[in-house]
């Protein structure tokens, strides 16, 4: 007999999504804020309440700058964030999963059960964590087998946890777009994809970007890209029209890291990603 719960379950997640209409929504990423938030001038719960001003639905919450990650300090935040209306949906991370086995592959797999616990706790449904650069002398192919080997154990703890992995293409074995793929590829877990940060390939950056598309679970976007041809505005129009294309729902969280103050100059940019969303959904 088959069951709702069985039909459900054999549904896949991109058939799901295609049978939805495009929806996207605005965040902040708390890196925006790295500055203030190093100074002590800004708290996380001060993200909270500028995410609210602006409009936004979101925070993705870099970890950098967490005071612990004891209770004391975790729930008060999430607290924070459902009184204001605001989702703690993402928690970034960092990592250097290019390990062999031995010791400082079982320290990076500690540190992402650590932060799945986080994540968890905080009601995040996802972790945006780092390839890491390939180890000299050590093969490409080698290192991006070893991010692979990390992710997929890791990927069953967080997949009990109701958190998803999402691997950025943040240079090192992340470069490329290919390479990228195909580590979530080889891990095969509905509980890894791609955090797509839009602004950190340096070459054929909306090619890598389509490429990239199809497997993003948490998207950023910067003010500024930079390619063969220099710097440039980055096209969220472009960007938002490809994910929606590929049936990505979710968040386009805004990532500041222009040298202009971050708290005078993000007001107009988060009202540009809030009317960007509002096109596309």
């Amino acid at each position: 007999m088959i069951t709702r719960r069985h039909l459900l379950a054999s549904i896949a997640p991109v058939a799901l999504a295609a049978n939805l209409k495009p929806r996207l929504r605005p965040a902040l990423c708390a890196y925006s804020f790295r500055e203030e938030l190093k100074t002590g001038k800004l708290k996380y719960e001060d993200l909270i309440r500028i995410a609210a001003e602006n409009d936004l639905d979101g925070v993705d919450m870099t970890v950098y700058w967490f005071p612990n990650t004891e209770n004391s300090f975790l729930i008060p935040l999430k607290r924070a964030a459902y009184k204001a209306g605001i989702e703690i949906y993402s928690i970034s991370i960092r990592s250097e999963l290019t390990k062999p086995a031995g010791p400082a592959r079982n320290e990076q797999t500690e540190n992402l059960i650590k932060w799945i616990d986080v994540a968890a706790k905080l009601g995040a449904g996802h972790i945006r964590v780092f390839g890491g650069a390939v180890p000299k002398g050590a093969a490409e192919a080698d290192a991006a087998n070893w991010v692979a080997e990390i992710l997929a154990p890791a990927a069953v703890y967080a997949g009990q946890h109701g958190v998803i992995l999402g691997l950025e293409n943040h240079g090192g074995v992340t470069d490329k777009a290919e390479n990228i793929i195909k580590i979530v590829k080889q891990v095969n877990s509905p509980w890894v994809g791609i955090n797509l940060d839009t602004a950190n390939f340096k070459t054929r950056v909306y090619e890598q970007i389509e490429m990239i598309a199809p497997h993003a679970v948490n998207v950023q976007v910067k003010a500024m890209i930079s390619d063969e041809k220099g710097p440039a505005e980055s096209d969220w129009n472009r960007v938002a029209k490809m994910l929606v294309a590929n049936h990505y729902r979710g968040y386009l969280a805004l990532e500041y890291e222009e040298k202009a103050d971050a708290l005078t100059s993000t007001p107009p940019l988060f009202k540009k990603l809030r009317d960007v969303c509002a096109k596309f959904s």
